[in-house]
């Protein structure tokens, strides 16, 4: 029974990132990845407020087992994975995620400076040298979106990393798609959570 429940969840991602970081194409290469997972119903947004590069936006994914009937937004997240810590003191990141929840950070600091009285799961993994490392740098910017869904599939178990890279690879030119999977990759490998963490 708790199985059949489970496989009618409508899983809620939330992406915290600034204008210019690459949320929103997180968020919809997560989606194509979670179809070519066996997902069947998939879905990806965002949502701007002030539309200047820098400015803080939000997107989001979901994904079910069955075909999604609901188009409306969540009021709060099963994951929310965010491309900047600095914006946890900007936006009320926690609020807008479950109390038994999983958040994933962008950050060169352990989860345990993260965690809270909350029964959170927390996972960080440092994106940003990863992604230089790598070379995933345009014009100065270090574009660690990609990156980071190899956090999101090691601390959540929700998508495979093969899928996630057939859908890196989808999105970008050969040699562009060989450096973001190698980010992505180097990222699951050096996610560190605090507690495992499963969709309840």
């Amino acid at each position: 029974m708790v199985e059949d429940l489970r496989e009618e969840r409508v899983i809620n991602v939330t992406w915290h990132g600034r204008g210019g970081q690459g949320a929103v194409t997180a968020a919809m290469i997560l989606a194509e990845a979670a179809y070519l997972d066996g997902y069947q119903g998939v879905t990806a947004a965002p949502f701007f407020g002030v539309e200047r590069r820098g400015a803080p936006i939000t997107a989001t994914t979901r994904f079910s087992r069955k075909p999604i009937r609901t188009l409306s937004p969540t009021a709060q997240a099963d994951v929310v994975v965010v491309l900047d810590e600095r914006l946890l003191q900007a936006v009320d990141v926690l609020g807008g995620l479950k109390p038994d929840g999983l958040l994933i950070l962008n950050s060169s600091s352990g989860p345990e400076k993260f965690c809270t009285d909350l029964e959170i799961a927390v996972a960080t993994s440092d994106a940003n040298s990863i992604a230089t490392e790598v070379g995933l740098v345009v014009a100065g910017t270090v574009l660690i979106n990609t990156s980071l869904l190899g956090a999101f599939s090691k601390a959540s178990c929700l998508v495979q990393m093969e899928s996630l890279e057939k859908a890196i690879g989808e999105n970008f030119s050969k040699q562009a798609a060989k450096s973001n999977i190698q980010g992505a990759r180097l990222t699951y490998e050096a996610t560190r959570i605090n507690r495992s963490w499963q969709l309840s």
